[in-house]
């Protein structure tokens, strides 16, 4: 399952949103999205999770609670819109 981290802090890494949501289960794969111009953090990003089960777990847990000093945003990711 893909998953939607908004809010999160400007200094988030990805090493940091891959330990968080590890304690619910396999993370595949975790990108935080940053400006191309100036490469700095946009404020949100995305996890993928091996198990739907342990990813639904995940951001049950996880939305709207603190994390690194901001109160994250946690849902399952909407397909990506054609441009």
């Amino acid at each position: 399952m893909n998953i939607y981290c908004g809010n999160i802090a400007y200094t988030t890494t990805e090493d940091d949103l891959r330990d968080l949501f590890a304690q619910y289960g396999e993370v595949s794969a975790v990108r935080v999205i940053t400006d191309r111009d100036t490469g700095r953090s946009k404020g949100f990003g995305f996890v993928e999770m091996v198990d739907d089960g342990q990813a639904k777990e995940a951001i049950e847990a996880l939305d709207g609670k603190d994390f690194m000093g901001r109160d994250v945003r946690i849902n399952e990711a909407r397909p990506r819109e054609p441009r």
